[in-house]
């Protein structure tokens, strides 16, 4: 009996999008709440069709913009951003995994807990 096809199966491990957090060191762990920044709505950075190094050169110039942008915004000094890496090979989702674990600050967002309660 021979054995059936995987084709089609399963999806991709990796994160085709990040929602990160941006800012001071001491207050990034800290807060729930982020910096009201009038001026700009939610950062992002679209790595569609870059390179694994073209992407670390993206970030890293687009880190100092959003640094700024979180500390020209008000306490906590913390800026949300979206890094959309897409579906592809995964090699883009692994590279910026592992750029926000080497930069001290940024942060993975946390998950939003929704508000809902269960009835019994």
């Amino acid at each position: 009996v021979a054995n059936p096809s995987n084709e089609g199966i399963g999806g991709k491990a990796g994160n085709s999008h990040y929602m990160i957090r941006v800012g001071e060191v001491q207050n990034l762990y800290k807060s729930s709440k982020v910096s009201k920044n009038p001026q700009s709505a939610l950062l992002t950075l679209d790595l569609h069709g870059c390179t694994r190094q073209d992407a670390l050169i993206n970030l890293d110039k687009s880190l100092a913009v959003w640094i700024d942008a979180a500390m020209q915004g008000s306490y906590p000094f913390v800026q949300p951003v979206m890094i959309v890496c897409g579906c592809g090979s995964q090699i883009l989702s692994e590279t910026v995994h592992t750029w926000i674990r080497s930069n001290n600050k940024v942060s993975n967002a946390p998950k939003v807990q929704s508000s809902r309660r269960r009835k019994l």
